[in-house]
């Protein structure tokens, strides 16, 4: 495998996120919230006048309780697309992009149940092994809210 893999941590964790399927990194600004949405998704923002859904990844990956509207300003997103539409995904940190340096394999021990939902499998890097992220699970949130 040698897709490069944009490098970001959410919830302490160093993942991977195919870079083929980012479109840019951005830093949030505003974010307007949407009444009856899930609890991942704090909102909308615009970049260059197009619709993003905002997507909290802890949140999505059952890690954090619901980020607040007002913690979000300045905080970095991978904007992806995903089954035609937009996203920003909310990370806690961007670090760099990376090649990948072996196809994913299965994840050994045992992981929380949100990291098992998203994880396409682990992925070497020069730097050390991440998760690789599979987007369609991030966007769809837990399982309980996805009902």
């Amino acid at each position: 495998m040698s897709d490069l893999l944009l490098i970001v941590t959410i919830a302490n964790r160093k993942v991977g996120i195919r870079a083929a399927e980012v479109n840019s990194v951005i830093a949030l600004d505003n974010v307007t919230p949407v009444p009856r949405v899930p609890d991942y998704i704090p909102g909308l923002t615009a970049l260059r006048s197009r619709a993003l859904t905002v997507i909290d990844c802890a949140r999505s990956l059952e890690l954090a309780e619901p980020v607040a509207l007002e913690s979000i300003a300045s905080r970095n997103a991978a904007v992806v697309e995903h089954d035609g539409h937009l996203y920003a995904l909310l990370v806690d940190d961007v670090f760099d992009v990376m090649e990948a340096r072996s196809e994913p394999t299965p994840v050994p021990g045992r992981l929380a149940s949100g990291w098992k939902r998203c994880a396409i499998g682990l992925v070497e890097t020069d730097d050390a092994p991440v998760l690789l992220l599979d987007l369609g699970q991030v966007v769809g949130g837990p399982l309980e809210e996805a009902a």
